[in-house]
């Protein structure tokens, strides 16, 4: 059975349970959720998840959201990306991270300098929020000093989140040559067979409003 990912390109949390999923060899395929005309707002959608939010896979009977809840049944269903070990705990731990002091922050600054209107883009809230990201990138580069990956010897769930977001191209206070630990590393995600940009893997991009 085909696994059903409800998702937008636009979208980093759902970045990182399709990229989990492709890498991952599943059968899947995505279903284009209309976040910017209000669609994860309707009945339909809050019958699939109450949260109304994206992502939220579908296998079967199992209907799950939350980026690193699917990530993690993604890594029990298929024994890849979880950590050896140990070391799931230590993968779990830069999950929890990233979605608490990365991929949060960024989404929002992200969504308030590109996705509002321009005369509606509060500066001082961008400004403060991206004061908090330097920090957060800051700790990133500094843990992969000398590593290939963010925890043990492979690409894990820990790499899958942190990186959800890094990808996307719109300004949001992130420039890649002034992180280059996490440069290098966004390189040897990229260069994983069957990579594919956010806007290559799923349905929905900026220029399709444009």
């Amino acid at each position: 059975m085909t696994i059903k990912l409800h998702c937008f390109g636009e979208s980093g949390h759902s970045y990182k349970a399709a990229l989990a999923l492709e890498l991952s060899g599943l059968d899947w395929e995505p279903v284009y959720v209309d976040f910017f005309a209000g669609q994860h707002r309707g009945d339909d959608y809050r019958a699939l998840n109450l949260m109304a939010e994206a992502p939220v896979l579908v296998d079967g009977d199992i209907h799950l959201s939350q980026s690193g809840v699917i990530q993690q049944y993604i890594s029990d269903k298929t024994g890849k990306f979880g950590g050896a070990g140990g070391e799931k705990y230590e993968v779990l731990r830069w999950v929890l991270w990233d979605n608490h002091k990365l991929s949060s922050q960024v989404g929002m600054t992200r969504f308030l300098m590109n996705f509002l209107p321009p005369n509606k883009r509060p500066a001082e809230v961008i400004a403060f929020m991206q004061g908090r990201l330097k920090a957060a990138f800051a700790t990133l580069d500094n843990h992969l000093q000398g590593r290939d990956w963010i925890v043990g010897r492979d690409l894990s769930n820990a790499d899958l989140t942190c990186c959800g977001y890094l990808f996307y191209e719109e300004p949001f206070g992130f420039d890649r040559k002034d992180y280059p630990n996490i440069d290098a590393w966004l390189s040897r995600i990229s260069a994983t067979p069957g990579w594919k940009h956010p806007y290559d893997l799923m349905p929905g991009n900026p220029s399709d409003r444009a």
